[in-house]
């Protein structure tokens, strides 16, 4: 299985393995980082699975569809590597891809 390297606000990095197929929303909230909040259970209608993605994963994820790219720019803290965990799902191409949970509007 893949790993994931989650990283929470406090600078806390949590590793672990995640199924392919699952969101990596899914996977940070099954491991109870509680600030993962995920309101929406993964609808993509919220911004509170908001991470940061390390640039050099980008080109390795799927594209953001127009509802993801809108959501976003409801954040406050929407950056360049902003992505909405729901919408991520992991693969073995994204083992050892670390992500950020970002700030919390």
């Amino acid at each position: 299985m893949p790993q994931l390297i989650v990283s929470t606000r406090d600078g806390e990095d949590h590793v672990f393995e995640v199924p392919t197929g699952r969101s990596i929303m899914e996977a940070i909230r099954e491991k109870g980082l509680d600030e993962m909040l995920a309101l929406c259970g993964g609808s993509c209608s919220c911004a509170t699975c908001h991470v940061l993605v390390d640039p050099a994963f980008a080109h390795k994820l799927p594209a953001m569809s127009e509802d993801e790219d809108d959501l976003l720019d409801s954040s406050d803290h929407r950056e360049e590597r902003s992505r909405l965990s729901c919408q991520l799902p992991m693969t073995e191409a994204l083992d050892g891809l670390r992500v950020t949970i970002a700030p919390e509007d």
